[in-house]
């Protein structure tokens, strides 16, 4: 049987073992908390802008985004299964991604792997990116 083209779809949701799945056959899983369920169905949930690629019916690549469509869309979730990468399938999420979003800039935060693949796709680096992991290191200003 002949393999079926990747088909890309914006999803209003996503099961959260197909996501795992993919996030483990990507090498996204190991900074995903994929063995904590609640976690996992919580982002499957919350996320609002959820684009696919899927290949013969199977989710090979995912985009999951947090947007409201005018001006910011984080996309925090880039996953595409390891054996299909370096095909376009993660540019064409982003693809996919900010055309639902077309007004919105596209935002996110790079695997440290990935780090030169998005300068080369077109996506200009931002200097100023600033993260708080736990509200305790938050420091009152003097």
């Amino acid at each position: 049987m002949e393999d079926q083209e990747i088909v890309y779809a914006r999803e209003l949701t996503l099961h959260p073992d197909e996501f795992v799945d993919v996030l483990k056959r990507s090498t996204l899983a190991e900074r995903r908390p994929v063995n904590d369920a609640d976690r996992i169905q919580a982002m499957c949930q919350n996320a609002n802008l959820i684009v696919t690629a899927r290949k013969d019916g199977k989710l090979v690549g995912v985009a999951r985004s947090l947007t409201d469509f005018i001006y910011c869309t984080y996309l925090s979730d880039l996953a595409v299964d390891e054996g299909l990468q370096k095909q376009g399938i993660g540019k064409r999420l982003i693809r996919e991604t900010k055309l639902h979003s077309p007004q919105a800039k596209l935002i996110l935060l790079s695997a440290p792997a990935a780090v030169n693949y998005y300068p080369k796709i077109g996506m200009s680096q931002h200097d100023h990116c600033f993260m708080l992991d736990n509200v305790d290191d938050l420091k009152i200003a003097e």
